[in-house]
């Protein structure tokens, strides 16, 4: 694999850079997370339009830029950076895998333009409960004359209150692990959908509750075979995994920037706290982390860029599911433990209102349990090696 950008690829990165430090500053960040929306509408008419980002990994015959996951990568690691505050991830990184991998070409040139254009977002809706991974799906669905019907709760629905689509996932009674589960496509303008949002930790990235009560839908919002999607939620899973750790990535970096800026400013003793050994120690334990945590996060990014090119191809996509647990796990610690030097590092303002290092410790603690927590995830990896090694 190639791990040096292309030229392309550091213009992306630069513009990207550039673009979010002027409009995704503390002060847009703060107002953006205390709206309805918990995002500036304005602002996500800029990136869809300016920008193009909705449609960066999204194929040209749909509308889209026809990119791929490592350019997805790159401007993830820079609204981390900044605590974007927009349906981008849940659009970009949940809705439109799940339409690319389970959807016809019906469903796919209904929806995947409007996503591409960001005059429609969505987002994926699987959990009913604690847990991760397909084992949380809990929702049921039973078909019912030419439709299904489907029953229950929802919960920590990424931008589920605002999302004009979306994407479902529901079993057969009964089933269990990946068994029985199918996808499901939902407008939720058109349909009896209860949504409500949740008062959460991360005030810069909204989830919502999703209520089901024996909803019927026709059969064309099934997306692939019923009961047969077992298989492809996890790999949407696995991509949400991956892109969530090039985010991680970034809101890491800012972590250390924020706190290698204070301590250069910050007096104590005569002289700037920076010079201490004690303090370089920590920044450069901090700097470690990063390094290794960014390296799992383009290694995951290049693995689901394969797994995607792979069209089926079993051994490549094989490599996914190692890859994603490993960067999440790698990248939630490395911010989660950023994040907290950085307030540790600030001193006495490091938890105040008006410093920003809370924010990011917020989000740091957030993200490190959605889709599973580094300790679920090495359990996975454990399992998956040790069944190799039998």
């Amino acid at each position: 694999m190639e791990f040096a950008f292309s030229d392309e690829q550091n213009m992306i990165r630069e513009s990207a850079e550039g673009f979010l430090a002027d409009v995704s500053d503390s002060p847009a960040v703060r107002a953006a997370m205390g709206s309805a929306t918990g995002y500036d509408p304005a602002l996500w008419q800029r990136l869809c339009g300016e920008m193009g980002w909705p449609a960066i990994h999204i194929p040209e015959q749909y509308g889209g830029l026809g990119l791929g996951f490592v350019e997805l990568a790159i401007l993830l690691e820079q609204m981390g950076r900044r605590l974007l505050c927009s349906p981008f991830f849940a659009s970009a990184c949940l809705a439109t895998p799940a339409l690319l991998l389970a959807g016809n070409e019906t469903q796919k040139a209904r929806w995947l333009p409007a996503l591409a254009d960001g005059s429609l977002t969505a987002s994926l809706a699987y959990m009913a409960g604690p847990g991760a991974g397909v084992e949380a799906v809990a929702v049921s669905a039973r078909p019912e004359g030419a439709g299904f019907v489907l029953d229950g709760r929802l919960s920590q629905v990424v931008d589920g209150h605002t999302a004009g689509l979306l994407i479902v996932a529901a079993r057969t009674p009964g089933s269990q692990g990946a068994e029985g589960i199918s996808l499901f496509a939902l407008e939720t303008g058109q349909l009896a959908i209860g949504r409500r949002l949740r008062s959460t930790l991360d005030q810069t990235r909204k989830l919502a509750e999703v209520e089901l009560q024996q909803l019927y839908v026709g059969a064309d919002a099934l997306l692939g075979e019923f009961g047969q999607a077992g298989a492809l939620l996890q790999q949407v899973l696995q991509l949400a995994c991956a892109a969530l750790a090039a985010e991680q990535v970034g809101g890491a970096q800012q972590s250390l920037d924020l706190t290698l800026a204070y301590c250069a400013e910050r007096q104590q003793f005569g002289r700037a706290i920076a010079s201490f050994q004690a303090i370089k120690h920590r920044a450069a334990d901090m700097m470690l982390q990063l390094e290794c945590a960014r390296s799992a996060a383009y290694y995951a990014a290049c693995v689901a860029q394969e797994a995607l090119d792979a069209e089926g191809d079993a051994q490549v996509a094989a490599e996914l599911p190692l890859a994603a647990a490993t960067a999440k796990a790698s990248c939630s610690e490395a911010f989660f433990h950023c994040a907290a030097e950085a307030i540790q590092l600030h001193g006495g303002v490091g938890f105040t209102w008006e410093y920003d290092p809370h924010l990011y410790f917020k989000r740091a603690r957030a993200s490190e349990a959605l889709f599973g927590a580094p300790s679920w995830h090495r359990e996975r990896i454990a399992t998956a090696l040790l069944g190799d090694a039998t």
